[in-house]
């Protein structure tokens, strides 16, 4: 998960890894800096309208979707 705090704290107490990105720089900087064996990522609406469609509709890994606002 990779978004703003309010959008994705809840899921890191059912155990997912998040990253908090408040600011477009942060969610950039986030993206760019993914390390390990990451397959998908769950953006914010916030978080892919930042990166941009190109992030939606890679076909390597890692895959990203976004979630409902």
């Amino acid at each position: 998960m990779l978004g703003e705090s309010v959008r994705v704290q809840g899921y890191a107490l059912a155990g997912a890894k998040t990253i908090v990105a408040e600011t477009p720089d942060e969610v950039v900087h986030a993206w760019e800096a993914l390390d390990g064996p990451v397959t998908l990522v769950v953006l914010t609406a916030f978080a892919a309208e930042t990166l941009g469609g190109a992030v939606l509709t890679r076909t390597r890994e890692p895959l990203a979707v976004r979630m409902t606002s």
